[in-house]
């Protein structure tokens, strides 16, 4: 299964998701007012955003992720890899790959 890719903001709202789910929504709301700057409506957003990505779900307000911090954080290693393997092909000039 392909991890979906995890904005930079979208990651730190995860942190909190992480480690306080399963949480309400109202809760992630307010937490992210106090630890991000984050209006309700920005939170709200998210969470949808998220949610049709499949990055966590929406049960009635009942937040839950879908990928663990571990999974997101080793797709980003992944897609850092790659991003070098094709620094590393331009510089020797093979631009065919």
């Amino acid at each position: 299964m392909e991890i979906p890719r995890i904005h930079e903001s979208e990651y730190r709202f995860c942190l909190i998701m992480w480690e306080s789910e399963p949480i309400t929504a109202a809760q992630l709301v307010k937490l992210c007012q106090e630890q991000l700057g984050w209006k309700r409506t920005t939170t709200y957003t998210v969470i949808k955003r998220l949610g049709e990505r499949g990055v966590l779900k929406n049960d009635n307000g009942t937040i839950t992720s879908l990928i663990s911090k571990d999974e997101a954080q080793e797709s980003e290693i992944d897609e850092l890899d790659e991003i070098q393997r094709m620094i590393d092909r331009i510089r020797k000039g093979d631009h065919n790959e």
